[in-house]
């Protein structure tokens, strides 16, 4: 756990916080997320792996496996039973199709309402909280707990 190294830890929380910012159209380290630490680590890495497209968490596991995690949970869970989700989930029900299979499948092997309080509720988008999705105005319509629907996000998987 490198980055949990107070020493480390210490450098970055008194860092100006300008460098830390992505700065769109620069040229320099600051044109993409993480761009101090990428720097620190050129000549270390191979180019393509320090500056390739920083990914979301939900999609380490491949573009293809979630598309077909969302087209699975589509054929599983009806309109209906989605319609109806507030009754079999009183507690923070699910919001789509996907939200709703993830759901059944947790709650078939934690059943009790404790397990189901730990269960947050309300939009998400790749895990984030509503607290933080109310940060950005175009994510208010979305619900997609892959995170898929964040536009551009992905473009050069999906183009190639």
């Amino acid at each position: 756990m490198p980055f949990l190294d107070r020493e480390f830890l210490d450098v970055a929380m008194r860092m100006d916080a300008s460098h830390k910012m992505v700065r769109k159209g620069d040229a320099g380290p600051q044109r993409m997320e993480k761009g101090v630490l990428r720097q620190a680590f050129d000549g270390y890495l191979p180019e393509q792996i320090l500056w390739r497209q920083k990914e979301q968490f939900s999609d380490g596991v491949g573009y293809g496996w979630i598309d077909g995690l969302k087209a699975h949970a589509e054929a599983q869970v009806s309109d209906r039973e989605l319609a109806a989700a507030d009754k079999r989930f009183p507690v923070n029900p699910p919001q789509t199709k996907e939200a709703y299979f993830y759901r059944s499948v947790f709650e078939r092997f934690y059943p009790t309402p404790a397990a189901a309080d730990t269960v947050p509720g309300g939009k998400s988008i790749a895990c984030s909280s509503p607290a933080a999705i109310a940060q950005d105005a175009s994510f208010a319509k979305m619900a997609d707990p892959s995170g898929r629907a964040v536009a551009g996000v992905h473009e050069q998987a999906l183009s190639g």
